[in-house]
C-alpha cells in the first residue's frame, strides 16, 4: 500500500471538517500538486473526546464519497503502542508507532554487541550525497545508538508484527516516531536508527525524527533556522543512502511531527524536496480544531459566546490541560489575557488573538496554544458544541480550507510568488518566540 511522494495529516479532532480539509488538497490539484490526505487520530483524543476509531473511520469515509475524492487516503492510528493498537485494527490503514516509552530502555548486552560487529563494515567515511557531511561509525556510536534505540525498535518491530498479523503484509503503512527523543538525532544516529529498524525487518514508509530547535504546539518554529536547514538535508541525504544500503522501502521519506504551523521552515523544506527529489509528510494536527473556533468567534452569537467560554474554561483549568503536554508548549501565563477581558472582545478580537497570523497585532501566541490544548473543553460540553460546528458551517469552513491550502499546502508545496527574489539570508537567522 503506497502513500504517495507528498502527504499531509489533517487531524479532524471532532470528524467534522473532512469535506473542507479535501478542498485544499483539491485546490493544489489545480497547481498539478497531488497529496495524499491521513486523517490522524491518537488514542488519547479519542478518549478526551469520546470518540472511537470506528468514528474517524467513518467521518474520513464520508467526506471522501460527498468531495467525489477520486485519489487515496488513510485513517492513521495516531501514536499507538502495543497497548493500544489493537483497538485500530479494523479502521486504520496507516499506524505511527510511537515508541517514546523505551527510548534508552537498556537492551540485552548480547544484542547490543551483536549490532556493533554488524556496524563495523561502516567504519570508514560514508559520504552523504548532496551534502558536506561525512558520516564515521565507531564501535562506540554504534554501542551508544544501540543503547539507545534497539529497545525501543524490539518495541516497534511487535506492534509492527501484531499489526501485520490482522492486517496482512503490505496492506497498511508503517510510521517509527522518535521525535519525542530527548535530543536530536544526528545523521550517524539517525543511519544507525534505519539499521536497527531494517535489521528488525520493519518496512518503515515514514519516519519521524527529532529535529534541533522546538516545535511547540499551533506556533512557528523557536530555533535557529540555519542549523535546522543543514540538518533537514543531511537527514534526507542518510535516508536516500539507508534505502540503498539497507533494502529499505524505496518511498521511505521524513515524517514532520511540526505541532502545526512552522511557516518559517516551510521554504527551507521545499528547497531541500527539491533539491533531493524528495517526498514528505507534514502532520497540521490541531490546526484544523483551532479554525473550528475562529470560526465560532467570527460567526458571532451564539458561536462568540462559546468561543469565550472554551477560553475562559481552559484558563480555569490550565494545569490540567497543560499537564499532558508540558514538552510541546510554551506559554507565558502573564501573557494571556483574563477572561473577563476576553468576554468584551468583539468577534474580530477572539479570532484575531486565535489566528496565526504573525503580522496582527491581534495574535497572541500564547492564547493560542491554550485553546489549542483545550479541545477537552469543547468535548465536555457534548450536544451543545456539535450543534455549533453545523450551524457556523458556512465561517468555519472557510477557515479550515484557507488554513490549509493558503499557510501549509501553497508555501510548502507549490511556493509563493516572488519566492526566489524574497529568499532570506540563513545565516545566523532566529526565529522569536
Amino acid at each position: 500500500m503506497k502513500l504517495g511522494k507528498y502527504s499531509i495529516g489533517i487531524g479532524d479532532r471532532f470528524g467534522v471538517e473532512g469535506t473542507a480539509q479535501l478542498r485544499a488538497l483539491q485546490t493544489a490539484e489545480t497547481f498539478g500538486v497531488y497529496l495524499t490526505p491521513v486523517w490522524n487520530k491518537s488514542n488519547r483524543e479519542h478518549s478526551i473526546i469520546g470518540t472511537t476509531p470506528q468514528d474517524a473511520r467513518r467521518g474520513a469515509d464520508t467526506a471522501v464519497k460527498r468531495s467525489n475524492w477520486r485519489h487515496s487516503y488513510f485513517v492513521d492510528a495516531d501514536h499507538i503502542g502495543l497497548e493500544t493498537v489493537d483497538r485500530f485494527l479494523d479502521y486504520s490503514d496507516f499506524f505511527t508507532i510511537d515508541v517514546a516509552d523505551f527510548i534508552g530502555v537498556p537492551a540485552a548486552e548480547s544484542a547490543v554487541e551483536s549490532f556493533v560487529r554488524s556496524m563495523k563494515k561502516f567504519a570508514g567515511p560514508i559520504s552523504l550525497a548532496g551534502t558536506h557531511t561525512e558520516i564515521r561509525v565507531t564501535d562506540d556510536l554504534a554501542r551508544a545508538a544501540a543503547q539507545q534505540y534497539l529497545a525501543a525498535v524490539d518495541a516497534a518491530a511487535k506492534v509492527y508484527s501484531r499489526i501485520r498479523e490482522v492486517k496482512g503484509e503490505g496492506n497498511f503503512v508503517t510510521e517509527i516516531s522518535v521525535d519525542e527523543a530527548k535530543c536530536p538525532q544526528n545523521p550517524a544516529e539517525l543511519f544507525l536508527l534505519l539499521a536497527l529498524i531494517a535489521d528488525r525487518k520493519i518496512p518503515i514508509q515514514t519516519i519521524a525524527p527529532k529535529f534541533t530547535g522546538s516545535f511547540l504546539k499551533g506556533i512557528d518554529y523557536v530555533g535557529r533556522i540555519d542549523q535546522f536547514a543543514r540538518e533537514f538535508e543531511d537527514d534526507l541525504a542518510v535516508l536516500t543512502y539507508s534505502v540503498r544500503t539497507f533494502d529499505l522501502p524505496v518511498d521511505l521519506k521524513l515524517s514532520v511531527h511540526s505541532g502545526s504551523d512552522k511557516f518559517s521552515l516551510y521554504p527551507i523544506i521545499r528547497n531541500a524536496m527539491k533539491k533531493f527529489d524528495a517526498g514528505i509528510h507534514l502532520k497540521t494536527a490541531g490546526t484544523t480544531w483551532l479554525e473550528e473556533v475562529i470560526g465560532l468567534a467570527a460567526s458571532g452569537g451564539e458561536g462568540l459566546r462559546v468561543a469565550k467560554r472554551i477560553y475562559r474554561e481552559s484558563y480555569q483549568r490550565y494545569d490540567e490541560l497543560c499537564k499532558p503536554y508540558l514538552a510541546v508548549i510554551d506559554i507565558d501565563k502573564v501573557r494571556l489575557p483574563s477572561p473577563a477581558e476576553v468576554d468584551g472582545w468583539s468577534s474580530e478580537q477572539v479570532a484575531g488573538a486565535l489566528r496565526h497570523d504573525q503580522s496582527s497585532r491581534l495574535f497572541n501566541p500564547h492564547l493560542r496554544q491554550l485553546v489549542h490544548i483545550g479541545y477537552k473543553v469543547a468535548a465536555e460540553m457534548g450536544g451543545e458544541f456539535t450543534r455549533l460546528l453545523q450551524e457556523c458551517r458556512t465561517a468555519i469552513e472557510a477557515n479550515v480550507t484557507t488554513n490549509i491550502f493558503l499557510r501549509h499546502v501553497q508555501p510548502l508545496f507549490i511556493g509563493s510568488p516572488g519566492e526566489k527574489e524574497t529568499r532570506k539570508n540563513l545565516a545566523g537567522d532566529r526565529v522569536s518566540r
